[in-house]
């Protein structure tokens, strides 16, 4: 194929433990930042004086760069290679800029003024330069799976990996907000906005001591090296444009993005204003999620893969989620102890939906490397404008007084913050076990491992 018989062989072989460790801790700073992202920003942004609308612009300009940004990175990963360089560059952007995200009104201070409007638009001028830069990290991380190894049950130990350090990196923040939450109570402008800073800096400094282990621990992908090196044509994107399967698994993808982010996003008002509970239970029921979801991916890592088994757990994991939107959507304030076990549930349906829906994308590419960042970026691209737009939507109209809200029952309102954890959530998984059930994939040119994953 490639190098020869040995090359073929040993790209076909496990990889080691150090390999997929040093991998898989290269977008702990996107995923610390991304956390942040979905869980705060929103709050954040309503608790210094912007109304929802205009939080919701803040959130919905950064997906829209995200997304636009997600298209040029794939194109030009395609075309010159260097994921590493990619990768470094927008982690350095990232860092960079995220800070001013949180902290507070540059504009506004250049200005001298703290109007709504210039508010909204220096929030949301960072916003974008911050997911320029995530994004190029993105499509880099993800693209290199499929250059480090031929195997497809590898490939899906990765993804794996990658995603128990995404659990890593949210719990990393949620105990940083924890501690930040419990050590003051801001009651001015100043102090809410000195009290994110804290766990935006916290949170950068954390990404960043992983992202020096990623590059000093990852070698630049043989794979890609070698195609360039024999002048194989780069695949167009009419290629995947006329795969079916390229839009079932783009529609599974968007719709698993959905269900973490949009449950995400909406958490934190959630458990304060619709279950009326302490301001630590902000970092706490989100770390509860990702504990389980840290372990299940770990465990996952121990499981020999094949297409019909991806397709059984990815729907395993959206049924939970449909009994999981079912409770939070239905959850009254005075049981609100039952968040706990949900909240359980929630994390074990993240971790089988998200490293199952991943692995996908492997499969879709399979042999195709030549193509294969335009497929994440593409498929990135349309995750990050779906959750932009739902999100702004569903923020738009959040009602920030309980009193305002349609009761479904005496003891429970149906809030915008319930149908953002409970509803939409739930809809999206249902509609992507019908979407699974139509999937067929093609069966891969090597053999699957039927040993250990990591030798």
């Amino acid at each position: 194929m490639i190098n020869g018989m040995e090359d073929d062989e040993s790209l076909d072989t496990p990889l080691r433990r150090w390999s997929v460790f040093y991998y898989g801790v290269g977008h702990m700073l996107n995923d610390i930042t991304s956390a942040c992202w979905f869980t705060y920003l929103l709050v954040f942004l309503t608790d210094i004086g912007l109304s929802p609308r205009n939080a919701a612009v803040v959130m919905l300009s950064g997906q829209v760069a995200d997304g636009f940004a997600t298209i040029f990175a794939g194109e030009l990963i395609d075309r010159f290679g260097r994921f590493k360089l990619w990768h470094g560059a927008g982690s350095l952007l990232v860092a960079v800029s995220f800070s001013s995200v949180f902290g507070g009104c540059l504009l506004c201070k250049v200005f001298g003024t703290n109007s709504s409007a210039l508010e909204t638009i220096g929030y949301s001028m960072f916003a974008a330069i911050f997911n320029l830069g995530w994004a190029a990290t993105q499509v880099s991380h993800m693209s290199m799976v499929n250059c480090m190894t031929m195997n497809s049950t590898s490939r899906v130990v990765l993804a794996s990996c990658r995603n128990a350090f995404t659990m890593v990196a949210n719990l990393s923040l949620y105990a940083i907000a924890f501690i930040v939450f419990n050590l003051s109570t801001p009651r001015t402008h100043d102090e809410i906005e000195n009290q994110y800073r804290w766990i935006a800096y916290s949170s950068i400094f954390v990404g960043c001591c992983f992202v020096c282990i990623f590059h000093l621990g990852t070698k630049e992908p043989r794979l890609k090296q070698d195609i360039q090196v024999e002048g194989n044509a780069r695949i167009q994107w009419a290629h995947w444009f006329k795969k079916t399967l390229y839009y079932q698994v783009a529609l599974i993808y968007v719709l698993t993005r959905l269900v973490t982010n949009v449950s995400q996003a909406f958490l934190a008002f959630y458990v304060i204003n619709d279950l009326q509970m302490a301001q630590s239970s902000k970092a706490l029921v989100p770390a509860i999620i990702f504990i389980c979801s840290f372990v299940v991916s770990v465990l996952l890592q121990e499981t020999t893969w094949t297409s019909d088994r991806i397709k059984m757990v990815y729907s395993a994991g959206c049924a939970l989620w449909i009994i999981c939107g079912g409770g939070f959507l239905l959850l009254p304030r005075s049981l609100h102890v039952f968040i706990y076990p949900l909240s359980v549930l929630a994390g074990v349906a993240n971790a089988l939906m998200t490293v199952t829906g991943i692995s996908m994308q492997s499969y879709l590419v399979g042999e195709d490397l030549n193509g294969n960042a335009f497929v994440y970026g593409s498929l990135s691209f349309i995750d990050k404008l779906s959750c932009g737009f739902v999100l702004y939507l569903l923020e738009s109209y959040q009602n920030s007084s309980p009193n305002l809200q349609l009761p479904i029952s005496p003891a429970i309102h149906l809030s915008i913050s319930r149908l953002g954890v409970g509803l939409v959530p739930a809809l999206c998984a249902f509609i992507g076990v019908m979407v699974t059930y139509t999937l067929k994939f093609r069966a891969p040119a090597w053999k699957p491992l039927m040993e250990p994953l990591l030798s």
